[in-house]
C-alpha cells in the first residue's frame, strides 16, 4: 500500500458538528492513542478463530496462540534492538504499568536516588517517588533538557545514582533528549538507564544497542496504544537482572511450583506475567510494530517533518497564538503545544470539536510540573492551583492546546485545523459553553457526543 493513510482505520469517518453538519473527522490527538493500524486488526482477526490458552494446553488451539504470543515478544525486542539473551521482553498492559512494574522491582539500595526529569510524564516520575529518593533534572527555557544540571546532579550524587529514566520524547512538546549520551553519562557514574519510549516508538527508530556499548539503553518502556495497536498491551524491555526474584504480581504462571511452606518462582518473563496474557493485545502489536517498519523510518521521518514545518508556519501566522516548546520541526517529534490569548485552553479544545470535528487535547497532559516550567508559573501560582484542585474545583487550571501528528495525517488535517482556529480566533463561533466543576467545556443543551 503506498497511501499512508489506508493504513489505518477511521480517517474517513464523518461526524457531527454542532451547526448539525456532518464533517470527516480529523484526529490530531495522537500523542493521547492513536487509531487502529490496518494491520494490526487483520492480526487479531486471523488468531479469533483458533483463540486458546497461552502456555496452558496441549490442543491444536492452545499451542498455536502460544507460538503467536511468544513470536509477538520476539517480534518487540527485535523491534527495539533488545538483546534476546541478555534482555527480556515483559509484556503489560501500558508504559504505565511497565514503569510501575520496574519501579517496584529494580533493586536499590539505602542512599540511592533515581534521576528523573521535570519533563517526565507523571507515569515516569511518581512511580519512583513511593520507592527511592527521586531528584529532578530541569528543563531550559524553551523546554530541552538541562544537560549542565543533568551533570551537576549526577556528579553531586556520584556512587548512588541507581537509575536514571528520561523520556525519549516529550509528549507535551515533541522534545527528544539524546538518550545514548545520556546513557553514556548514567553508565559512566555506575548507574543505569531506563526510556520511556511512549512517545518516541510511533515516531523514530529505537535501538537499545548491545550492553557493551557505552550508550546501551538498559530498560525500554512502551504502549500499543500509542503505536496503532490499542488493544490493551505494553512492555518494559530491559536487563534481566533488573527484575527481583520475587513477582510483584504473583498468582498463575509465575510458579514452577507451589507447596504450602515454599514456592519456587518462574524464570522471566513469566513471572513477571501474572495470569492468562493478553494474546490479541500481544499480537497486534507485534503486526503494528512490523508494519511500521515495513513502511520505512525515512518515509515516517521526512513525511512528518514535512508536516511539523508546514503546521508550524500556519500557526505562526494565527494571531494571539503563542507556542511552546523548541518549535523546531526536525528535533521534535510531531507534537506542538499552544496557547491563544485571552481564550481558555479547555474552550479551545471544545469549540474545535464540536463546532469543527478536529480532535485535539487540552490541559496540562500528565505532565504539571512541566506544563507549570512552560507557562512560567512561580511556585505561589502552582500551589494556589493545587490547593484549589484538592477543593475540587478544577476550572480556571492552567494548560494548553495540544496537536499531536500521525504518521496518516497530511496537509488537508493541517488545514482544516488552521481555518478552523482562525475562526476560533475571530469569535466565530456557533455555541454558548460552560464549564464544569471538573474544567471541560460543553456546549449548552448539547450532549457530550452531539
Amino acid at each position: 500500500m503506498t497511501d499512508l493513510r489506508l493504513q489505518v482505520l477511521g480517517v474517513d469517518e464523518m461526524v457531527p458538528t454542532l451547526s448539525g453538519r456532518m464533517v470527516r473527522f480529523v484526529n490530531l490527538d495522537n500523542a493521547a492513542t492513536t487509531p487502529v493500524m490496518r494491520a494490526a486488526l487483520d492480526a487479531v482477526e486471523a488468531t479469533l478463530p483458533h483463540y486458546g490458552s497461552v502456555h496452558r494446553g496441549a490442543g491444536y488451539n492452545a499451542r498455536r496462540c502460544t507460538l503467536a504470543y511468544d513470536s509477538a515478544r520476539r517480534v518487540i525486542g527485535d523491534f527495539l534492538g533488545a538483546d534476546p539473551d541478555r534482555d527480556v521482553v515483559v509484556f503489560t498492559k501500558n508504559t504505565t504499568e511497565a514503569i510501575n512494574k520496574l519501579a517496584r522491582s529494580f533493586p536499590v539500595d539505602d542512599g540511592d536516588v533515581v534521576l528523573t526529569t521535570v519533563l517526565e510524564h507523571h507515569s515516569n516520575d511518581l512511580p519512583w517517588r513511593s520507592r527511592v529518593h527521586t531528584v529532578h533534572v530541569g528543563a531550559s527555557a524553551d523546554g530541552s533538557l538541562d544537560l549542565d544540571h543533568f551533570d551537576q546532579l549526577l556528579a553531586h550524587h556520584a556512587g548512588r545514582v541507581a537509575l536514571a529514566v528520561v523520556s525519549g520524547a516529550s509528549n507535551v512538546t515533541g522534545v527528544t533528549p539524546p538518550v545514548h549520551d545520556l546513557a553514556r553519562r548514567v553508565h559512566a557514574a555506575g548507574g543505569r538507564i531506563l526510556v520511556d519510549a511512549a512517545q518516541l516508538a510511533p515516531h523514530r527508530p529505537i535501538d537499545m544497542r548491545p550492553h557493551d556499548d557505552p550508550g546501551h539503553l538498559d530498560f525500554v518502556a512502551l504502549s500499543a496504544h500509542k503505536l496503532y495497536a490499542p488493544f490493551g498491551s505494553g512492555a518494559v524491555v530491559g536487563a534481566r537482572n533488573g527484575f527481583d526474584p520475587t513477582p510483584d504480581h504473583c498468582g498463575g504462571g509465575t510458579v514452577n511450583a507451589v507447596t504450602l511452606d515454599d514456592v519456587a518462582w518462574a524464570d522471566l518473563p513469566d513471572r513477571e506475567e501474572a495470569g492468562t496474557p493478553n494474546l490479541l493485545g500481544a499480537v497486534a502489536f507485534a503486526a503494528a510494530a512490523s508494519r511500521l517498519s515495513e513502511i520505512g523510518w525515512s518515509r515516517i521521518i521526512n513525511h512528518e517533518q514535512a508536516l511539523m514545518a508546514y503546521a508550524l508556519a500556519g500557526l505562526a501566522a494565527v494571531p494571539g497564538v503563542r507556542i511552546h516548546g523548541p518549535n523546531d520541526a526536525v528535533s521534535t517529534i510531531g507534537v506542538i503545544p499552544f496557547t491563544v490569548a485571552n481564550v481558555d485552553h479547555g474552550l479551545v479544545a471544545a469549540m474545535l470539536g464540536f463546532e469543527h470535528g478536529i480532535g485535539v487535547r487540552s490541559g496540562c497532559f500528565c505532565a504539571h510540573p512541566y506544563i507549570a516550567h512552560l507557562l512560567g508559573m512561580g511556585s505561589s501560582a502552582t500551589a494556589s492551583w493545587l490547593d484549589r484542585v484538592r477543593h475540587g474545583d478544577k476550572r480556571g487550571a492552567p494548560g494548553m492546546v495540544r496537536i499531536s501528528f500521525g504518521f496518516y495525517n497530511d496537509t488537508a488535517d493541517v488545514d482544516r485545523f488552521l481555518e478552523a482556529l482562525h475562526r476560533i480566533v475571530d469569535g466565530d463561533t456557533s455555541g454558548s459553553y460552560e464549564c464544569d466543576s471538573h474544567g471541560d467545556y460543553h456546549p449548552i443543551g448539547q450532549s457530550a457526543i452531539s
